[in-house]
């Protein structure tokens, strides 16, 4: 492992110390829970847009999540949450799981993507129920 990864490790757990955007929305666009059985993450994504979730091209104002969880899920939520403003509707459903891998960058075990990956899924479905394009009560890694 090269200084690099290191680097990467030391930002990770920064974030998950200190989590950025950290709490709730006061009015949010939408939002969303999901968890992770297999370890008991539960993440909630309050998003904020310009728009409507319908519009494509809305651009997501404000990001906040809130749960409890292992240290991956939980930093991989902070740094989502600040990657995620700027960005326009059709950008945060056409993120995948390699997208947030890269933002950790370090290599995640297969039984850790999950983990890694919750934060995105709970955004992208929040937006996608938001749309009425998915019905589910809460989002889970577990498939």
């Amino acid at each position: 492992m090269g200084l690099g990864s290191d680097m990467y490790r030391q930002q990770i757990l920064d974030h998950y110390k200190n989590p950025r955007n950290y709490g709730e929305l006061e009015d949010p666009t939408f939002t969303h829970v999901g968890e992770n059985p297999m370890c008991g993450d539960e993440i909630r994504m309050d998003v904020k847009l310009d728009g409507t979730v319908d519009d494509d091209d809305a651009t997501i104002q404000q990001v906040a999540f809130s749960g409890d969880g292992c240290a991956i899920s939980q930093a991989s939520a902070s740094m989502l949450s600040k990657e995620l403003q700027g960005m326009t509707v059709s950008e945060l459903l056409e993120m995948d799981r390699d997208d947030v891998i890269d933002m950790l960058g370090v290599d995640i075990s297969p039984m850790r993507v999950k983990c890694a990956v919750l934060a995105e899924k709970v955004a992208q479905d929040g937006a996608e129920i938001e749309r009425g394009e998915l019905e589910v009560d809460k989002t889970t890694t577990e498939d």
